[in-house]
């Protein structure tokens, strides 16, 4: 079992920047494929980035390539997502994901999900 906790979501404006944080309790964070997916209201979940479990691949969705930066750090078992050039269309609540399966991360079958941080990009 895997417990996700993110953090780092909040408010901003257009154009701004924000860093999202997930810790996630495991002794095996280094084995695990991670992601970043994301759900607007009124909107079905959709994926947004996810690192291998050695952190060689990465993988992001059209919308936010070039914006928005996945890494990880096994040290710490957390893994990030940097936002910039945020825009209102990234409002959205933003889960983190873990599995053994980096296809399955990318398809948003993952095992493990956290709860979920907001980010609202507003002026």
């Amino acid at each position: 079992q895997v417990h996700l906790e993110e953090s780092g979501g909040g408010l901003v404006q257009p154009g701004g920047s924000l860093r999202l944080s997930c810790l996630a309790s495991t002794s095996a964070f280094k084995s695990y494929n991670l992601g970043w997916h994301r759900q607007a209201p009124g909107k079905e979940r959709e994926f947004v980035a996810a690192i291998s479990y050695d952190g060689v691949n990465t993988y992001y969705a059209d919308s936010v390539k070039g914006r928005f930066t996945i890494s990880r750090d096994n040290a710490r078992s957390t893994v990030y997502i940097q936002m910039n050039e945020l825009e209102p269309e990234d409002t959205a609540v933003y889960y983190c994901s873990a599995d053994s399966n980096s296809a399955y991360v990318i398809r948003g079958t993952s095992d493990y999900w956290g709860q979920g941080t907001q980010v609202t990009v507003s002026s």
